[in-house]
């Protein structure tokens, strides 16, 4: 039977959409909200919840404009939990962070000062910024070949094959190989009631240093890398969505849902292009209906949240973060490429990326934050130096 309505084509794309989102990057998401002093259960907690968030926005967003939103959490924060560390106030005062982090954004859907603001930030600095971050991620497969080889070499292998052969299936692909290794190499020690993910709450602590160091880097890299990305991938598709109520929703239920553990819900990025082109079906008028089925799939995978808390947990923390590794690498080309394109920020950018992935704490504010500080410093003397002396 021939699928006259185009409405399969578009469906199955929304579904594939987050299930290549999902398999790519969930080990990031726990790992990230681990490595800010989240318990395993907080940390399955996290990424259930998040879930279970995203799936009324996206549809609600798609029906609502009748195009192909694309909503996901913000990778590139993922990556900045994991290099970040715990914050002086703990677990809590990340939450807080994650809080704030959500009012900004909304704030900035709202607000066109801020908005402005935020657009001044010269493109090469907030690339470089990302790369900083995305950096000591991306050296974990090399270090974990180093020190785990027998289990890394199948999964790096694995990877490599995919990436030659179905590129966007390569870190799906070698979540699985991670999946088997683990299940052959380590013992697992879970209860059946274990595997059942649960919304856990904890009380935010507003801390000034996690909100220097964590929600203004978790916000600025949310913004540049996922938000600003997402419209530019959906307008190469001739979609043109409102930004203010993507801003204020997303950002308004980061937010609301930051005590559960979640860190930042923004538009998708990259994975947007499986909604909102070709492969989102014949008919561009019909692909927003890949964004309402995505909205049914981030439930089915929410649910799987406690499973992949425990297979996590029976791991090797560096061969997770290989694998996290691995699904960066694209990320750190782009943002790497950004940084270094333009020959009149080089300088500034290079001092932003260095400083970012130095992994430094000073005032109990981290690297990202110091790292934008230096990279516009740099930049702003630059241009004393270059201005005309009056006549």
């Amino acid at each position: 039977m021939s699928d006259r309505g185009g409405t399969a084509q578009p469906a199955i794309a929304g579904g594939v959409q987050v299930v290549v989102g999902f398999a790519s990057t969930f080990a990031l998401v726990l790992t990230g909200l681990r490595a800010v002093g989240a318990t395993e259960a907080e940390a399955a907690s996290g990424l259930l919840v998040i879930c279970l968030a995203m799936a009324p926005i996206v549809i609600f967003l798609s029906l609502h404009t009748r195009m192909p939103v694309a909503i996901a959490w913000s990778t590139p924060g993922a990556a900045l939990l994991l290099t970040t560390g715990v914050p002086d106030g703990g677990y809590a005062a990340a939450i807080g962070a994650f809080v704030v982090c959500g009012v900004l954004i909304a704030i900035t859907g709202a607000s066109r000062t801020l908005a402005r603001a935020i657009a001044a930030i010269p493109g090469p600095i907030a690339a470089a910024m990302l790369a900083g971050v995305l950096l000591p991620v991306c050296l974990a497969p090399a270090r974990s070949m180093v020190e785990l080889p027998a289990q890394t070499a199948p999964i790096i292998g694995a990877w490599l094959v995919l990436f030659v052969v179905a590129r966007r299936w390569a870190v799906p692909g070698a979540i699985v190989v991670t999946a088997l290794v683990i299940g052959v190499t380590e013992t697992f020690d879970v209860a059946a009631a274990d595997l059942a993910p649960a919304a856990t709450w904890t009380t935010p602590a507003f801390d000034a240093g996690a909100i220097i160091g964590l929600a203004l880097p978790l916000f600025l890299v949310t913004m540049a890398s996922q938000n600003i990305t997402g419209m530019t991938v959906l307008a190469s598709f001739g979609y043109h969505p409102p930004l203010r109520p993507i801003l204020v929703t997303t950002g308004g239920a980061t937010a609301l849902t930051a005590p559960f553990g979640v860190f930042a819900i923004n538009l998708a990025a990259i994975s947007a292009a499986l909604v909102a082109g070709p492969e989102g079906g014949p008919d561009p008028s019909r692909r927003w209906i890949g964004g309402v089925t995505s909205g049914a799939a981030y439930v089915v995978v929410g649910l799987s949240a406690g499973a992949a808390a425990a297979l996590l947990a029976a791991a090797p923390p560096l061969l997770i973060e290989a694998v996290a590794g691995l699904a960066l690498l694209g990320a750190l080309a782009a943002a790497l490429g950004g940084a270094m394109a333009d020959g009149e920020h080089r300088e500034a950018a290079v001092v932003t990326l260095v400083v970012s992935a130095s992994a430094i704490t000073a005032l109990s504010i981290s690297a990202p934050f110091w790292g934008l500080v230096a990279g516009l410093v740099v930049l702003g003397a630059q241009r004393l130096r270059r201005r005309p002396e009056p006549a």
